[in-house]
């Protein structure tokens, strides 16, 4: 079965290609859709995200809304590591823990990075650190989700 990764790089030979594939990920994960995320990059250790500043994901302050950012986090997160692990390889996120820098009042681009690959026989907890940016690159909050990583259960 293809990696999230490979299916972001045949989609984004296409026009739209991107956002089909977002759109894909948001029917497989229902709740993303709330934030109308659009991929920008996906590849092994590698994941960028965005949304547009919408009244939708607002807060009370007209900034976008803490709860939205950690969404794009945990999407670029997941997606990420999902395309970086190998095949016997599973994850869920256990944690995160969030650092609001400043106020959010652009679109917005969230990086997630892996420092290293993940081995076959790794098992346990790994922090994926994830930077939301503002239109003018300023880091508006920094997250590490912790995700467990285990053996997949036999098809």
């Amino acid at each position: 079965m293809a990696t999230p990764a490979e299916l972001f790089a045949r989609a984004r030979r296409y026009p739209f290609g991107a956002h089909l594939f977002s759109y894909a990920v948001c029917r497989r994960s229902p709740y993303f859709a709330s934030i109308s995320p659009l991929f920008r990059e996906l590849r092994s250790g590698h994941a960028e995200v965005s949304v547009r500043n919408r009244r939708k994901i607002h807060n009370h302050l007209g900034t976008v809304n803490a709860v939205a950012m950690c969404a794009m986090c945990e999407l670029a997160a997941g997606t990420m590591l999902e395309s970086s692990l190998p095949p016997a390889l599973r994850w869920i996120p256990r944690g995160m823990s969030v650092r609001y820098l400043k106020k959010a009042t652009t679109d917005l681009s969230a990086i997630a990075q892996l420092d290293a690959p993940i081995g076959a026989d790794f098992c346990g907890d790994r922090v994926v650190p994830v930077r939301v940016s503002d239109r003018a690159g300023d880091t508006v909050m920094e997250a590490d989700i912790t995700m467990y990583i285990s053996p997949r259960r036999p098809a």
